[in-house]
């Protein structure tokens, strides 16, 4: 019942356009009071607070402002010339570059937005050019800027693992073949666009020569992901750690190798970081806020029950997380629904003998699907704004992107290999 009542206060204080943030502490609020709970309200900003207390959480805010210096120090550009001589003569060249440039950029930032904005403003007017419709070009902005959190560092997953006890360094290197896979899947849908619509036909591959060149200009970026992963997975830093060295080695590459971060833009890039985490931080202390009521409710517990009576074996019950998720991806983003699912399909999981790196990535893999699903996703906005088309167009659109993903995804749920054979290895 306690499940149903949120559920219900949540959707309509969402519907109402109430912010994210809000609904979150007013469901708390008007769950407790409406089915007269003994929790005094105190105790729910206490839960609020210490939401937003543990050390680990530093990492998140340091991760942002990574992102932050690598997405205005002139890294996406050099990253998009590279993807050009290497994938630029096939059909569809631009629109693989998009995806290869937001698979990269994902690598060295972490974040699915500001891959979105980073690699579309400068692709978009190229694609335009060039005879793509604005509607696809939309579309796959949005669906491949999601590779910047599935491909590895991932902040979803950062916090998956902080949630879950789970090994950050393993989801990471869990990341990996998910993420090409779906690149792959994108790919063939920009090959299929390009000659059935005739707009990019394909040209000359490069030289040995232009690759080498493009590759050496974006080389001390793409060391930014090999640093971190390769830090954390020997044990030489933890993540949050990781945070920090990822900071510093972008200043030093935006500032230093490149030269393309003027002195001036850091107070910018600073207040650009504190209003994103402050943000985040907000939405971490509601869902606390609320995941601490869940809790005291035997919410997990419960569900437990109801899952094991609708799902009568490993595969039923791998189909109907991914169902939820997918939905739940659509109204929330990632981080709060990572906080507010995970305590609740955990015990579920490992009842049925799921990993619990295998759970990261399924959770990691449909939430980022939903960044990009109608009517409210993230990338989405972003993606349309870029591409200055209406929802509308761009839904219809992302049709055969969103399916190719969906092809992707359960390939990820029900061959355990595919996510899993990097970290077995390690193991």
């Amino acid at each position: 019942m306690f499940l149903g009542v949120i559920t219900a206060i949540f959707f309509a204080l969402a519907l109402l356009g109430v912010p994210l943030v809000w609904a979150l502490l007013g469901t708390a609020v008007l769950s407790n009071f409406s089915l007269s709970f003994p929790y005094p309200d105190q105790a729910l900003m206490v839960n609020f607070i210490g939401g937003v207390e543990p050390f680990h959480l530093v990492a998140v805010p340091l991760f942002i402002l990574a992102g932050e210096i690598i997405s205005r120090g002139g890294v996406g550009e050099r990253l998009i010339t590279f993807a050009r001589t290497l994938f630029g003569f096939l059909p569809g060249g631009l629109g693989v570059v998009t995806v290869v440039g937001c698979m990269l950029f994902g690598a060295v930032s972490g974040s699915a937005i500001a891959t979105a904005a980073a690699i579309g403003t400068v692709m978009a007017p190229g694609m335009a050019a060039a005879g793509y419709r604005p509607a696809f070009t939309g579309a796959l902005i949005a669906t491949a800027g999601t590779l910047g959190i599935i491909i590895p560092p991932s902040i979803p997953m950062l916090v998956f693992g902080f949630v879950a006890n789970t090994s950050v360094a393993e989801l990471f290197v869990a990341g990996i073949v998910p993420g090409i896979l779906f690149a792959v899947a994108l790919i063939l849908v920009c090959v299929w666009e390009g000659r059935s619509t005739g707009c990019d036909p394909g040209g000359r591959p490069a030289s040995a020569a232009e690759i080498a060149t493009a590759f050496r200009a974006c080389a001390p970026a793409l060391l930014m992901p090999l640093i971190i992963l390769g830090g954390i997975y020997s044990g030489v830093f933890t993540p949050t750690e990781a945070a920090a060295v990822a900071c510093a080695y972008s200043l030093f590459v935006a500032m230093v190798v490149y030269r393309s971060l003027p002195l001036a833009q850091l107070p910018v890039i600073l207040r650009a970081t504190m209003v994103t985490s402050a943000v985040v931080m907000l939405v971490i202390g509601a869902t606390n806020a609320l995941a601490w009521l869940i809790t005291l409710e035997q919410v997990p517990a419960q569900m437990l029950e109801l899952v094991r009576g609708v799902a009568q074996d490993r595969w039923s019950f791998l189909l109907l997380l991914n169902i939820i998720l997918l939905v739940l991806g659509v109204f929330l983003e990632p981080l709060p629904a990572m906080l507010l699912a995970v305590p609740l399909f955990l015990p579920a999981a490992q009842a049925y003998g799921i990993d619990n790196v295998h759970l990261g990535l399924i959770f990691t893999c449909n939430l980022a699907i939903g960044l990009y699903s109608p009517p409210v996703g993230g990338t989405l906005f972003v993606a349309a704004k870029i591409a200055g088309v209406g929802m509308a167009a761009i839904s219809r659109a992302l049709l055969p992107l969103f399916l190719s993903s969906l092809v992707v995804m359960i390939l990820i749920t029900y061959v355990e290999a595919v996510p899993m054979a990097l970290v077995w290895l390690g193991r």
